[in-house]
């Protein structure tokens, strides 16, 4: 049904507009009694339970960041099935982000081309909403992806970072930096061993307790990948997560005006599949057994979801399958895993 829903209906709606209306029926489910009667359908099997950064997931599955930004649909992500909901990327100051349209589908492709920038309410507006989160018995897992503030320029982009993670480290399960969107100016500069560094040192030394990862973009040559692995295993990060979007346009179905058209931005969803497994492998080769490697990209069902949990990943994420699969696809990966 949501097939036939899509193609008549929500492919002809603008990407973020649809996100939009998407928005409300979400939060929606996370009230009682509807986020019962999901449950019900939704919960996953108790051998799905996963152990992880000191915390016990329903499922190895769970949302990626970008899907809600602002801490608005944490518990109805939950009832829809899904293991855990990393929102954001926040930043320390609220932003609109890059000027629409900034969101476009590639239906042949199963993909979607971004350029948000990071639109957002900002550090402090999100932290009073997970501050509410928190005095709720039950609730997924939370991870706090936060990223640097547009107009703080990249040399100041440490101290940008570290005043997000004092506002939001002591109320997130995790935190993530996120140093791979391709949709901030020179954010991506960061990913380089000698600035990185610094910076995971300073947000380290700022989280405290709270289990630290890092974000890295699929773009990076492979000893860049491995590099950046080490540099979080040798700084006592808690995990990495591979991958963010991708800038290629490499083997795309979709016709070449369309892909033009949409112009620049991260590219996410099927076709970034093969890297990110291949990111995946080169990080699990560079670090310990016990070390967390989250897998994003290019996830659709449960036997990539199987696939990557088999090459090594700890826990999965997806987001761009949603828009294509519907709002019982948490359901359909966590049934489908429990037969497995």
């Amino acid at each position: 049904m949501y097939p036939l829903l899509f193609r008549l209906v929500l492919s002809r709606l603008d990407p973020e507009r649809a996100h939009h209306l998407a928005v409300p029926v979400i939060r929606l489910l996370g009230v009682p009694p509807f986020s019962w009667a999901a449950r019900r359908l939704t919960s996953p099997d108790a051998a799905s339970r996963t152990e992880a950064l000191g915390l016990v997931f329903d499922s190895p599955f769970g949302v990626a960041a970008g899907f809600d930004k602002d801490v608005k649909m944490v518990r109805g992500l939950r009832a829809l099935g899904f293991g855990h909901v990393e929102v954001g990327t926040v930043t320390a100051l609220s932003q609109p982000g890059n000027p629409r349209p900034r969101l476009f589908r590639l239906v042949p492709d199963r993909a979607v081309v971004n350029r948000m920038g990071f639109n957002n309410a900002g550090a402090e507006a999100a932290a009073a909403r997970l501050q509410r989160l928190r005095r709720r018995r039950i609730r997924p897992v939370i991870g706090v992806n936060i990223g640097k503030s547009r107009v703080v320029e990249v040399a100041e982009a440490t101290a940008d970072y570290v005043r997000s993670t004092r506002l939001l480290a002591p109320l997130a399960d995790y935190l993530v930096v996120n140093v791979s969107s391709p949709n901030t100016p020179g954010l991506r500069g960061l990913q380089a061993v000698e600035t990185l560094r610094p910076l995971l040192e300073a947000v380290r030394d700022a989280a405290g307790a709270t289990p630290l990862l890092v974000k890295i973009a699929p773009d990076l040559d492979d000893d860049d990948v491995q590099a950046v692995a080490r540099l979080a295993v040798e700084l006592g990060l808690s995990g990495l997560i591979a991958t963010n979007t991708t800038v290629s346009r490499e083997g795309l179905r979709t016709p070449g005006p369309i892909v033009a058209a949409a112009g620049d931005g991260g590219l996410s969803g099927a076709p970034l599949k093969l890297r990110a497994m291949a990111v995946l492998r080169l990080v699990r080769e560079a670090v310990p057994a016990d070390f967390v490697v989250i897998s994003a990209g290019g996830v659709e069902t449960a036997s990539d979801v199987g696939e990557r949990l088999a090459a090594g990943a700890t826990l999965v994420q997806g987001y761009t399958a949603f828009l294509y699969r519907g709002p019982l696809w948490a359901r359909q990966i966590n049934r489908a895993l429990a037969r497995r």
